[in-house]
């Protein structure tokens, strides 16, 4: 009898040393999830404020090189030399191509780089008044340059249409490079999962067979797309159109077209450009399904991936 009191003893001792072991592994996991999540914050924020700085660098660029193209034509107007002006332009126009390359831009760089220019621009200035009165004050010459500058000022305002041209063709590009990032879920197959954990396939189920819904599908392989974690929306819609939400089971919203949109379940998948399989979970939360055609839809990133359907019996 003894003996059989100290066995149980141990087991006991045993299964709370296991307890502690997992209550510990638990805390450990959601400490990293905590950590993993920081990061990501942290990195989103970089790649906004380098963004910020690239597309201000950029503007600076532009203005620069709209005011040196003006000095070119004056100073070849007044008959001076612009060799200097046009390696110049040479080496602004690198600098605005090397700016798409943002891994390598440098702030610092470029402030110093946008300085040397201002200052050549300012002198410049002084070398064209320095022209103007070599030339003479006379009033038939002031008319003739009058008259120059008039169409110096024309040509600035086809430069500045040409460069809102730019500018929107720049908006569509990155449209057109957005909309080619944008993630597509293939292969999309509903399956229902009883209250016993039992995964029936086929697209058609019983509604009291019904604990869970489990949607699979594959992220095609897509090499414009960044890689990282990718947040995947998943909205049931039942046979009226409504979508199938539960708070309590990992419902919520997001913003799809500026409009905040209820989804059923999301999932976070680990994505590496390539082909990706993934699934995502959605419990009833005990509310019977009724009777017909469901659609399932997924989202990410601000776009609508991949859809597909199931019945309800």
């Amino acid at each position: 009898m003894s003996y059989n009191r100290e066995q149980k003893q141990d087991r006991k001792n045993l299964l709370w040393a296991a307890l502690a072991i997992l209550a510990l592994l638990n805390v450990l996991l959601l400490y990293f999830f905590y950590q993993e999540r920081k990061e990501n914050s942290t990195k989103d924020s970089v790649i906004a404020a380098r963004m910020e700085e690239v597309l201000t660098t950029k503007s600076k660029l532009d203005s620069i090189s709209v005011q040196l193209d003006i000095k070119i034509a004056q100073i070849q107007q007044l008959g001076g030399r612009v060799d200097s002006l046009l390696s110049m332009k040479a080496q602004l126009e690198k600098d605005k191509q090397l700016l798409k390359d943002r891994n390598s831009f440098s702030v610092r760089k470029y402030e110093e780089r946008i300085k040397g220019y201002e200052s050549m621009l300012a002198e410049k200035d002084q070398e064209i008044a320095s022209l103007r009165q070599e030339l003479g004050t006379a009033t038939a010459k002031n008319q003739e340059l009058s008259e120059q500058i008039s169409g110096l000022q024309s040509e600035k305002e086809e430069l500045g249409d040409q460069i809102d041209a730019f500018s929107t063709r720049t908006v569509e590009l990155e449209e057109k490079i957005s909309l080619a990032s944008a993630l597509r879920a293939e292969k999309i197959q509903v399956a229902a999962i009883s209250e016993k954990g039992k995964e029936r396939e086929g697209g058609s189920y019983r509604s009291k067979r019904i604990n869970q819904l489990k949607v699979s599908f594959e992220l095609a392989e897509n090499a414009v797309a960044q890689a990282n974690d990718k947040e995947i929306y998943l909205r049931v819609l039942d046979p009226d159109g409504a979508v199938l939400s539960d708070m309590a089971t990992g419902s919520g919203s997001f913003v799809y077209h500026e409009r905040e949109t209820i989804y059923s379940s999301k999932q976070k998948v680990a994505y590496k450009n390539t082909r990706t399989p993934a699934s995502i979970i959605y419990g009833r939360g005990g509310v019977p399904l009724k009777s017909g055609k469901y659609v399932v839809e997924l989202y990410a990133e601000g776009y609508k991936i991949g859809q597909g359907d199931f019945s309800v019996k």
